[in-house]
C-alpha cells in the first residue's frame, strides 16, 4: 500500500532532498507552499510531475486544515520555518510565528484531522545557544541566544507536549548545521563556495565575511533527511540529535573552498566586515548523535571537506552554464 507524506517547506533545501528520497521510496508526496502564483517550484521543479502541491500558509489555520484533509497523510514533515538566524533578528515576531506558534497550529490540526499520522518537527541546535555541556545531547538544557533559537525551542517543546500528553506520534530532529549546493546564498558555507567559484571564473573579486573563527558542527543535508525519515519509521517516537560530532571553523571552510577552486591563499580575496558578525553567536555547538546511531543505525556519510568541495564544484557548474 502506497504511503502518503505531506512536507511543509518542500521547496527549501531539506524539503527538496526529502521529497526526492520519499519519491524514490514510492511515496505519494504532497507539498505545502505559500504562493499559487509561482511559475517555478524552485528546488523541486524537477519533481513537479511527481508531487501534489497545496497552497497555504502556516500562519493560516484554515489552509493548514485544508492541506491535511486533502492529502490525508500517513507522515507529516514540518520543515517550514524562518529561513535563517540572521533574518530572525530582522523580524523576531515573524520568527516566533513561523518557527514556534505555527508548530502548535499544525499539531492542533493534526490532532483533529489525522491523529494517527506520524509527525516530524524540524528542531535546531540553535535552541542550545549558551551551551551547558559539550557535546550536546537530547537531554542538554536549552538556552537560546537568538530569536530563531527561542522560536525553535517553543516548536520543539510543544511537539514533546503533544506526544507525551495527547499521544501523537510526534518526533523532533534536533539538527545541527547541514549544508549542500541547494543552500541559499545568505548562508556562510554557500556564500563561500559560490564566491570561490565566482572569483576563479572572474565574476567576482572579493568575499566579505564576519568572524572566521566561528565554529559549527556542519554536515550534509542529504544525509540528514535520511535521518528524518528513519525517525518517523520508529514505533516509539523520540527526539534525536543529528550531527557529525565534529566542529569546523569558517576559516577551514574558506581554505577548503579556495583550494578546490585553485585560488591559493584565500587571504588575498577575503575581507572582514563587521556587519556579517552575529549579534550573539552560540558557544561551541557540537552534537552527540549516539542515540540516532543506536536506534536508527544512522551515521553521517559525507565528511566536511568532501561537502565543501562538492559545493564548490556544483557552483562552478552553475556559474559556467
Amino acid at each position: 500500500m502506497t504511503r502518503t507524506a505531506l512536507i511543509t517547506g518542500i521547496t527549501g533545501q531539506d524539503g527538496s532532498y526529502l521529497a526526492e528520497l520519499l519519491v524514490a521510496k514510492g511515496y505519494e508526496v504532497h507539498g505545502l507552499i505559500r504562493s499559487p502564483s509561482a511559475k517555478s517550484l524552485g528546488r523541486v521543479e524537477h519533481l513537479r510531475d511527481q508531487l501534489k502541491i497545496h497552497y497555504g500558509d502556516l500562519l493560516d489555520q484554515v489552509s493548514i486544515s485544508a492541506a491535511l484533509a486533502e492529502s490525508a497523510p500517513d507522515e507529516i514533515y514540518n520543515l517550514a520555518a524562518t529561513s535563517s538566524v540572521a533574518s530572525s533578528w530582522t523580524d523576531p515576531i515573524l520568527a516566533a510565528e513561523l518557527s514556534g506558534v505555527a508548530v502548535a497550529r499544525m499539531l492542533q490540526e493534526v490532532l483533529k484531522i489525522c491523529p494517527r499520522a506520524r509527525f516530524y518537527q524540524a528542531s535546531s541546535s540553535e535552541m542550545f545557544g549558551d551551551v551547558a555541556e559539550l557535546p550536546q545531547t537530547e537531554a542538554t538544557p536549552c538556552h537560546p541566544k537568538t530569536p530563531y533559537g527561542a522560536a525553535k525551542a517553543y516548536g520543539h517543546f510543544i511537539t514533546v507536549s503533544y506526544r507525551e500528553a495527547l499521544g501523537l506520534h510526534a518526533t523532533s530532529g534536533i539538527l545541527f548545521n547541514h549544508e549542500s549546493p541547494r543552500r541559499g546564498l545568505e548562508f556562510v558555507t554557500r556564500k563561500i563556495s559560490w564566491h570561490a567559484a565566482a572569483i576563479k571564473l572572474g565574476l567576482a573579486d572579493k568575499l566579505a565575511l564576519g568572524n572566521l573563527d566561528s565554529e559549527r558542527d556542519w554536515g550534509y543535508a542529504k544525509d540528514y533527511v535520511e535521518a528524518m525519515w528513519l525517525m518517523v519509521q520508529q514505533d516509539d517516537a523520540k527526539d534525536y540529535v543529528i550531527a557529525t560530532g565534529k566542529n569546523h571553523s569558517v576559516r577551514e571552510c574558506v581554505e577548503i573552498a579556495f583550494d578546490e577552486a585553485g585560488l591559493g591563499d584565500f587571504r588575498q580575496y577575503v575581507e572582514i566586515d563587521p556587519q556579517y558578525a552575529r549579534p550573539a553567536d552560540p558557544n561551541r555547538l557540537v552534537g552527540d548523535a549516539s542515540r540516532a546511531e543506536h536506534d536508527l543505525g544512522w551515521t553521517p556519510t559525507t565528511s566536511f571537506e568532501n561537502l565543501i568541495r562538492l559545493m564548490v564544484r556544483e557552483d562552478f557548474e552553475l556559474l559556467s552554464a
